[in-house]
């Protein structure tokens, strides 16, 4: 994925998830090292509603820790697992003066019977200039190979989203995602 990233000259926004940054370290150091722009996803992959406040800004520094060492950078943006904000997650997020993230488009690349076609389409079909494309590059958490797929799928999503002038992909969340 960031080979073709660079080839075509695409910045994305990785989403990275804490835990798995702590088990590849030198992969999110790559991320960044590639000019990327680098997201917050959390510590572990938990859905905000199952966390209280407490534990959801404990999960946060904790992630934010990890990969504040692992990049050298500071997050600017967060996105919660599974797209879902609790009240309290959006209130967290905006005290720390990150920007709140979500999606207009998504390939559904993470179910074991996506092919690479079906997940060019579907993040392609109307994409206007300020769609944020949601693509996961890893399988941590979702099918077996779904991020082979997603690679696949990748030039069709970038030549789209390039020819309307989508300056920016986002992906979630490497290394690790939904």
């Amino acid at each position: 994925m960031l080979d073709h990233l660079a080839r075509r000259g695409v910045v994305a926004t990785f989403f990275l998830v804490g835990e798995q940054v702590e088990r590849y370290p030198s992969l999110a150091a790559e991320i960044a090292g590639a000019g990327h722009e680098i997201g917050l996803h959390g510590h572990a992959h938990t859905l905000l509603l199952r966390r209280t406040p407490r534990g959801l800004e404990h999960d946060l520094d904790r992630a934010l820790a990890v990969i504040e060492d692992a990049t050298g950078r500071s997050p600017v943006s967060y996105r919660p697992p599974y797209g879902v904000f609790s009240a309290g997650g959006l209130a967290l997020c905006r005290r720390r003066g990150w920007d709140p993230a979500l999606w207009s488009r998504w390939g559904r690349d993470w179910p074991a019977r996506a092919t690479p076609e079906a997940i060019a389409r579907r993040a392609s079909l109307g994409l206007t200039s300020g769609d944020i494309v949601l693509l996961h590059d890893a399988d941590h958490y979702s099918s077996r190979d779904s991020w082979r797929r997603t690679v696949a799928a990748l030039p069709a999503v970038v030549d789209t989203a390039l020819s309307v002038g989508v300056p920016l992909v986002r992906l979630t969340a490497g290394p690790g995602s939904d």
